[in-house]
């Protein structure tokens, strides 16, 4: 597979050494595997996430998909050195335990990801964190974010996550810094997976999303929406779903969009008047599907409640796009 050229590094960063490690990028709905060679993305792989509930079909199927991936690097798994994992929810990272990553079937709960995927692996070093941060971690060290030492990370799929890199490092704070999709967006306003009402999640998360678009059809509204779930063989509203919809003019797609890209908006000046990042960069399949009219509309929004309205965070898109997440993870357990 073609893999992007390798860029220079960052002045006065050591270049990093050569080794064989995998990343994994755990959804709600899918799981991404990549196996590196330094920088260099050498295989990669991808599989649904199960939908059974158990923890354990999770981690049985990411070590699946880690097996594929590592076939199409040409690389043993007794070569292999680290695994990173970025995943939903508050990360432990002493025990490379998550907790409360409700988006991924079985995860509600304290699941101690870091050692069973280890134990499943023969003992080979697993490193957990947040998969947002290690995506912006991506972009920030191969990707987008490059030119820039303060960078916000908002990732939107089935939720909605963020990722910090403060003075060129990533903020992981006491387990949870980055929590982007839980900045509330409007007091009061609609119910969220988290149980609080008016977060961003609650607007622009995909998952989040569907709801709003069932119960509007169950009222009666008109939408396209599920006829191209079903048409694509889809379970669920999909990135690719809502951007088909998009295409077609869907009036409901559009009012989803702009409730989301306005949450978001919201979400970003607030976090903005307080850091003042030099840059905001919007990934996630949904927000890669959408790409710069999406970010386009975000930032309209955003502009009216910034402080600094005449200085503004530069918004960018990603470069890594659907692996980056994966390679993130890998770059942060090679570190």
């Amino acid at each position: 597979m073609a893999t992007k050229p390798k860029p220079k590094p960052k002045p006065g960063t050591k270049p990093r050494r050569p080794g064989l490690i995998a990343g994994v990028d755990l959804g709600g709905t899918k799981i991404q595997v990549v196996a590196m060679r330094g920088d260099s993305v050498a295989g990669s792989a991808r599989s649904l996430t199960p939908q059974s509930g158990k923890a354990g079909d999770v981690i049985e199927e990411i070590e699946r998909t880690l097996a594929k991936a590592l076939s199409e690097a040409g690389i043993a798994p007794a070569q292999l050195k680290a695994v990173g994992v970025g995943s939903p929810g508050e990360i432990d990272h002493a025990s490379g335990a998550v907790v409360h990553a409700a988006n991924v079937p079985g995860f509600g709960e304290r699941v101690e990801l870091g050692a069973l995927l280890s134990e499943h692996l023969g003992g080979v070093r697993v490193a957990v964190d947040n998969d947002v941060s290690v995506g912006v971690l991506g972009e920030y060290r191969l990707g987008a974010g490059r030119a820039f030492k303060d960078v916000l990370g908002v990732w939107l799929g089935t939720g909605v996550g963020g990722g910090l890199i403060l003075g060129g490092e990533l903020r992981s704070g006491r387990g949870s810094a980055g929590e982007f999709g839980h900045i509330v967006a409007k007091p009061g306003g609609r119910r969220c997976g988290c149980g609080n009402r008016g977060c961003v999640e609650a607007y622009a998360g995909r998952a989040s999303m569907e709801r709003r678009a069932r119960a509007l059809v169950s009222r009666g509204h008109k939408t396209s929406l599920f006829k191209i779930m079903e048409e694509r063989g889809k379970t669920r509203l999909t990135s690719g779903v809502y951007e088909h919809a998009l295409k077609e003019g869907d009036p409901m797609t559009r009012m989803l969009l702009e409730d989301a890209a306005r949450a978001v908006g919201i979400g970003l000046a607030s976090a903005q008047n307080l850091v003042d990042f030099e840059a905001v960069i919007v990934g996630g399949g949904l927000g890669d599907r959408l790409g710069d009219p999406f970010v386009r509309d975000v930032v309209h929004h955003m502009r009216h409640h910034l402080f600094a309205k005449d200085n503004p965070p530069q918004a960018l898109t990603t470069q890594l796009g659907d692996l980056g997440g994966a390679v993130g993870a890998a770059l942060a357990a090679g570190a």
